[in-house]
């Protein structure tokens, strides 16, 4: 981990320190952690090639425009990176509506209503794990907008890298529904959602260990099976 005086400045503040001082004395979990990413992304990739070049063909086939959507997100210490997730809405959704989705978007693609439903889409975040911008546990990355509008403490979550799944990811998974009945989505999100998502995500990183890392991953699997 940086120093903590070498962190960003919004970073440098009371309630982020007692995170980073827990942080720091479970270095060799994240360590683990890494190690776990880069070899388990490593043996996925060979199996998942396929499925991710038959995904590519039918989101190609589904509607114009490109099969990845890159988005920038924010991850550890505040550095941002370029998401990928297969494309599922369509071309330029975000000039047309909010930065989130709603259960009724009719940005959304045939074939993207499909992936979503399964996270499917996300199966190319594979490359970002393998890139270090992202790990297959933790605070799911938000966009520079909202982290912009973070509360002091919300950067504590930015402490360890952004994650694929996380609890928050599990207990939310309906939250396009939530933001269905709603005009103003992006206010409602900033406002009443993500104060909540950022409950657990905060006792995520103070929780944080490698196998605490492993449950939440097979939690994910059967969620999405069932």
């Amino acid at each position: 981990m940086k120093s903590f005086e070498k962190l960003p400045s919004s970073f440098q503040n009371d309630e982020v320190r007692r995170y980073y001082d827990i942080l720091r004395g479970k270095q060799g979990s994240i360590v683990c952690k890494r190690v776990f990413d880069l070899i388990v992304s490593l043996v996925m990739l060979v199996f998942l090639m396929i499925p991710i070049l038959v995904i590519a063909i039918l989101v190609k086939a589904d509607s114009k425009g490109p099969v990845m959507f890159r988005q920038e997100r924010v991850t550890v210490y505040g550095r941002h990176f370029r998401i990928f997730k297969f494309r599922t809405m369509v071309v330029n959704a975000e000039s047309i509506g909010s930065m989130v989705t709603t259960d009724s978007d009719s940005r959304v693609t045939k074939i993207g209503r499909i992936l979503r439903k399964y996270r499917l889409d996300e199966l190319p975040q594979i490359f970002n794990v393998l890139s270090g911008s992202m790990s297959f546990v933790g605070t799911r990355p938000e966009v520079p907008k909202y982290v912009d509008r973070y509360e002091s403490v919300y950067y504590a979550t930015l402490l360890l890298p952004a994650g694929v799944t996380s609890m928050t990811s599990i207990l939310y998974k309906d939250e396009e529904k939530l933001l269905a009945s709603n005009k103003d989505a992006d206010r409602v999100y900033l406002e009443t959602i993500l104060p909540e998502k950022m409950k657990y995500n905060l006792e995520y990183t103070e929780n944080f260990g490698f196998v605490s890392d492993i449950k939440i991953m097979f939690k994910t699997v059967k969620e999405v099976l069932s």
